[in-house]
């Protein structure tokens, strides 16, 4: 592990440098340069009119991307390799161009993070050249792209598991609530998130046989109450995007929902009590500070203890993970 070697000069200097592949990533991501080339070998005069960028700038940025392994060149005319063209254009089941796009704007965030520590809240998002509206739709397809791969393997740890009625809170593109209902087959869904995710959801879900057993429901968490009914809660990744008392008001909200006996389960990075580990967890805490206003990182203490201001009983941490992919459980008890 690169972690373990001495601390060197140069090794300072390559993590510093670390920028540099990012930023080319990211802007070839702004400027849809895969899905603009798709199959075709194109020149870089066809390139930048498609682009709509300047011929010499756009020879920079795709020489860079080529230096970088993500395209190729032959003769003048670059091309998409094939086995990069699932991961990195739009519209396919593998793409994570979705994600890119998202840490596109995140690099615009964490650029200013110097002052947003002096300041103590984040400086005004700039958004991508796509507009604030593209970069929304970005993160929200992002959230399939990171879950999508990683969710059956999760759902499967949490396994035994027995549930009627699903309530996925902030369930955006619908991926969880698929994964649970693929191993819970008798069961229902209801999915409860901003009106733009819930149509996401529903151009996801209604592709698969999986649409008659999912109820949408359009709504903001934070201020509105949520779809009573369910035995089994799944709250995931939201609690790192606000303080504790706004989770402990949200666990509030579900515990109100679920029927007697009912649980929760809370998807996050769960921090050791002194929040230097896990690694990435402390890195995210950092994404958390220059996108929001009060989200962090939490321990599992920190967890356990919102759960039961709410009148959660018994948690328990039932998946542990070095990322996003910890779980945290507790039950309804009354």
């Amino acid at each position: 592990m690169t972690e373990n070697l001495p601390w060197t000069g140069p090794r300072i200097l390559q993590m510093m440098g670390g920028f540099r592949e990012a930023c080319v990533i990211a802007a070839a991501a702004d400027l849809d340069v895969w899905s603009l080339l798709g199959d075709q070998a194109l020149t870089v005069e066809e390139m930048a009119r498609r682009m709509s960028a300047d011929l010499r700038a756009a020879t920079v940025l795709l020489d860079a991307v080529t230096a970088l392994g993500f395209l190729s060149k032959d003769q003048g005319r670059y091309r998409v390799p094939e086995p990069l063209r699932p991961l990195l254009t739009a519209g396919t089941p593998q793409t994570v161009l979705p994600m890119l796009l998202h840490q596109a704007n995140l690099v615009r965030s964490w650029s200013q993070l110097a002052q947003t520590v002096r300041q103590g809240k984040p400086v005004p998002r700039i958004p991508s050249i796509r507009g604030p509206e593209a970069d929304r739709a970005a993160f929200i397809a992002a959230m399939h792209s990171v879950s999508g791969p990683i969710a059956d393997e999760l759902v499967a740890k949490l396994q035994p598991i027995s549930f009627h009625h699903l309530l996925d809170v902030g369930g955006a593109s619908g991926t969880w609530a698929l994964a649970f209902l693929r191993i819970v087959p008798e069961a229902k869904a209801t999915i409860f998130d901003l009106p733009d995710a819930v149509e996401q959801a529903r151009e996801r879900i209604n592709q698969t046989p999986f649409a008659r057993r999912i109820t949408l429901v359009g709504g903001d968490f934070y201020t509105d109450d949520l779809p009573s009914g369910a035995d089994f809660a799944w709250v995931s990744a939201i609690i790192h995007q606000h303080d504790r008392q706004h989770n402990r008001n949200l666990f509030a909200k579900v515990y109100r929902a679920l029927q007697p006996g009912g649980r929760v389960a809370v998807r996050d990075i769960v921090m050791q009590p002194d929040r230097t580990q896990p690694r990435d967890g402390a890195l995210f805490a950092v994404n958390m500070l220059v996108g929001t206003e009060t989200g962090g990182t939490y321990t599992y203490d920190e967890i356990a203890a919102d759960l039961q201001s709410a009148g959660f009983a018994d948690p328990k941490w039932v998946v542990k993970d070095e990322g996003m992919q910890s779980v945290v459980t507790a039950i309804k008890s009354t």
